[in-house]
């Protein structure tokens, strides 16, 4: 599709929302690996677009591919069968003559990168985009060696990265590109894993964000339903439980262990996907599986850097009528009453709990939730936290005024009740020509 055949108006509106990760994500560094197969045509010209895209917003690119189909096709050739660990490991063997395939194969898809980003994307958006790509010995390996009872004999496992060598890189504005293959201090080279290299070296430099592109993302639950977060104690749970097996369960493992050593977020995408890394890198929801140590979303006690956030989601609520117009002056005065959620930066929900003492009582106001995120139970759990807030303040009942939201409320415990049930103070301020619902609730 071209740009002319987008509606206008949806352009703008994605720029806006993609802005702020644009800003976010420029400086930062990310580590991408993905298989041999993506580096196969037609996939490789999305992918080296999308590379180039990160790239030329200022992101700083270490790319780890894989081989695998590129190993299989020189061993068939040769007459050679494939062979693979059945035991914990489930990696390749490399005899000799193997490892000579493997060296190839991971030679072949680095001069194909190479090219492919050294072209400056003739015929694409990019044209005329001049990118380094950076390669070498970086990675030192050691033999993975004798398990359960199998000799890998030259299939390695990564014993030290040289980040110094690879930030030097980064710092000169090249793409570091990071083969799957080491090399030991007596000078033997071990045929390793994309998806370890990738994290040792997401590892190594504490990488922002470890990406992985692979057929095995997102997760799903049981259901089929796709699994957008996940915290690394809830990742180790379903290796525990879920019953993943093959490179399936080596991938969540490495994911989990790569945040659990200083990676910030890790990412799973499906890279059959067209356009998954930006999809998932520049809009607030994603499309693949994240792994981070905070949770992706947090309810808290909102502050003055908030309002912004907060107005953009009460101001039309008031425009329609729904919520009574509240100035800025005041939002900034009451700014501790209200809860908000976050979600990656954005506030998508809102809320406040008034305190009235002199009657022990608290009003509930300016509930609003962002309407992508409505009917996700965002709004229920806005009101158990203010609940609490209001327990922990000893009041004993709630109220609220609403002239859209009667049932809503009235759904979940509260009664009617007149103008008179509202404490002295608020009944002064309460206004007639809004006809607003008064509803109560006691405070168990």
């Amino acid at each position: 599709m071209r740009l002319a055949d987008l509606d206008p108006q949806q352009f703008v509106e994605w720029f806006r929302h993609a802005a702020p990760y644009i800003n976010a994500h420029r400086g930062r560094t990310f580590v991408i690996a993905f298989p041999g197969a993506a580096v196969e045509p037609p996939q490789i010209d999305g992918l080296v677009h999308d590379l180039a895209v990160l790239a030329s917003l200022g992101v700083r690119l270490v790319l780890v591919p894989g081989a695998r189909p590129q190993v299989e096709q020189r061993l068939q050739r040769r007459g050679l069968a494939a062979r693979y660990a059945q035991g914990s490991t489930g990696l390749r063997i490399t005899d000799a003559e193997a490892l000579e395939c493997v060296r190839d194969a991971i030679g072949e898809v680095r001069t194909r990168l190479e090219a492919r980003l050294s072209t400056g994307l003739a015929t694409s958006p990019m044209a005329g985009l001049r990118i380094r790509v950076a390669s070498g010995n970086v990675i030192t390996a050691r033999p993975v060696g004798v398990r359960d009872g199998i000799d890998h004999l030259y299939t390695g496992e990564v014993r030290r990265v040289d980040a110094e060598a690879l930030r030097r890189r980064l710092d000169d504005g090249d793409i570091a590109l990071v083969s799957p293959l080491g090399y030991s201090p007596t000078g033997e080279a071990f045929n390793l894993s994309a998806e370890s290299v990738a994290r040792a070296v997401g590892e190594a430099l504490a990488a922002d964000k470890l990406i992985h592109l692979t057929r095995h993302a997102p997760l799903h639950e049981a259901d089929g339903t796709p699994v957008r977060e996940l915290t690394p104690r809830e990742a180790r749970a379903r290796l525990d439980t879920d019953g993943l097996a093959g490179d399936a369960r080596r991938l969540l493992h490495s994911a989990h262990q790569a945040c659990l050593g200083g990676v910030a977020r890790v990412h799973l995408l499906d890279r059959n996907q067209h356009g998954a890394l930006l999809l998932e890198l520049f809009t607030r929801d994603g499309v693949g599986t994240l792994i981070a140590p905070e949770p992706f979303e947090s309810l808290r006690t909102a502050g003055v850097d908030d309002i912004p956030g907060i107005l953009g989601l009460i101001r039309p609520l008031e425009e329609s009528g729904a919520l009574v117009y509240r100035p800025q002056e005041l939002l900034e005065e009451q700014i501790g009453t209200f809860t908000v959620a976050e979600r990656d930066g954005a506030v998508i929900a809102t809320g406040a709990l008034l305190p009235w003492p002199a009657e022990d009582a608290g009003e509930i106001a300016c509930l609003a939730v962002d309407p992508d995120y409505r009917g996700a139970g965002r709004a229920d759990t806005l009101v158990r936290r203010l609940e609490q807030q209001a327990r922990n303040h000893g009041l004993r009942r709630l109220f609220v005024l609403t002239t859209r939201a009667e049932h809503w409320f009235r759904e979940r415990g509260f009664e009617p009740a007149g103008p008179e049930a509202l404490p002295a103070a608020r009944r002064a301020l309460y206004d007639q020509t809004r006809g607003s619902k008064v509803l109560v609730r006691d405070i168990p």
